[in-house]
């Protein structure tokens, strides 16, 4: 496989960027390559600057859940931008999108638009703090939420202490009001509440885990995490950026049954384009300005070319009615694959991680088992195979509508000749 222009652009990449990337997995270190350079997508598949064709299980990260280049979003993005690019101003279509994502989440009876999951999970926790005049919040190892200083922590020495910043140029006292604990473990919670529950603003969770690789919730775990927080006063925050419209149309909280009080939206909620979306209980958004005292604005919040994306996006989710259970099936097909091919799979609807481990994956301590080296052979030889994957043993696959039978077929067909 020819990657030369590639290896070039990336040799031009590195005079002007951090490891020559805008965010640090495209550098494709821990695989031990260098990044390819996409020129253009279509549908199911990806094409480097070399010409290469992929099958593409990355989806930009899973925005791309009717594929690329959908003909419905990239017109209803031309008709925008022959509006404005931008007015910093209100205008109709917020209202609209507005209206679609209430209509299947209908926990977020108030919402506010913004630019990226970082910055909504940032707003939510603030909303929440503001709301219940706490300062403390629960995070769960292995769970990310974005790059925002308070929430870039993990577990240090025990579960009770206060944790350690994972990134140089955070202050500890940004994280002094973080306390992590482990993901499917009633138990690392009960004590946190046991200890803190009057300063415990709330717990925020991905309700099936995306960024430790696929870790689903076990039974009860979710309905616990609501009960111990009703209980205690304090808000949960479901982090959906990922699950949001991927898992059902009501995203995760329909899928598993459990409604939280706040939850943050991104990826597929923007069609691809740089959208995400915070809103919860009406009684706790009315805190945020103008009409409260938590602030939180943005001048691109709403954009229109990226309200457009997403409002095509969800119309064509809606009129789609076995969209989900067809994508259910083909990641199903998926998994069989590497079950036979001796792989250890977690999949949760159209999300799916193979992890190199004989441990069951439950949380972030048994995901850490994986081999990185050899998922790093195993990235390679799909991509190799013309099979573009996520460059991170810690990540989902994620399977589009417009992935093909044929797409799926060839795809069994390489994974089964994989050795370990």
């Amino acid at each position: 496989m020819n990657t030369e222009k590639s290896k070039k652009l990336y040799s031009e990449a590195l005079k002007f960027m951090p490891g020559g990337v805008n965010s640090p997995v495209r550098a494709c270190r821990n695989v031990g390559r260098t990044p390819l350079f996409i020129d253009h997508a279509k549908g199911s598949k990806i094409y480097d600057v070399d010409g290469n064709e992929y099958i593409d299980y990355v989806c930009s990260w899973g925005p791309n859940i009717l594929g690329h280049s959908n003909p419905e979003v990239i017109e209803a993005v031309k008709k925008t931008c022959d509006k404005g690019l931008t007015f910093g101003a209100c205008h109709e279509a917020e209202i609209e999108i507005a209206h679609l994502i209430q209509k299947h989440i209908h926990s977020m009876e108030m919402l506010r638009l913004v630019n990226s999951g970082t910055e909504a999970v940032m707003s939510a926790i603030r909303a929440a703090r503001g709301y219940t005049h706490r300062d403390k919040i629960v995070k769960f190892e292995g769970c990310y939420h974005g790059h925002s200083d308070g929430l870039l922590v993990k577990a240090g020495s025990g579960l009770l202490t206060n944790s350690i910043p994972d990134s140089a140029g955070v202050p500890k006292s940004y994280t002094d009001n973080t306390l992590t604990a482990v993901y499917n473990d009633e138990l690392s919670v009960e004590k946190l509440f046991d200890e803190y529950a009057d300063d415990i603003a709330c717990v925020i969770v991905e309700p099936c885990a995306a960024n430790m690789g696929v870790v689903p919730p076990k039974e009860g775990f979710l309905q616990f995490l609501r009960d111990i927080t009703k209980k205690n006063g304090s808000l949960l925050i479901f982090d959906e950026v990922i699950t949001g419209f991927r898992l059902s149309l009501g995203g995760a909280q329909q899928y598993y049954g459990v409604i939280p009080d706040l939850t943050t939206l991104g990826k597929i909620v923007g069609g691809g384009m740089p959208l995400a979306v915070y809103g919860g209980k009406s009684e706790v958004m009315e805190c945020v300005a103008p009409l409260g005292s938590v602030y939180q604005a943005g001048t691109l919040s709403g954009n229109p070319v990226a309200v457009s994306a997403g409002i095509a996006t969800l119309k064509a989710l809606e009129r789609n009615e076995n969209l989900y259970s067809e994508l259910d099936k083909k990641a199903k097909i998926l998994e069989t694959a590497m079950i036979k091919a001796g792989l250890n799979v977690n999949r949760e609807g159209s999300l799916l991680t193979a992890f190199f481990t004989d441990k069951k994956v439950i949380d972030y301590n048994t995901a850490q088992t994986s081999d990185t080296e050899k998922f790093a052979l195993f990235y390679s030889y799909l991509l190799e195979n013309k099979i573009y994957s996520a460059p991170s043993q810690f990540e989902a696959m994620f399977v589009s509508a417009v992935h093909s039978d044929k797409d799926i077929e060839y795809t069994c067909d390489v994974i089964s000749n994989f050795k370990i």
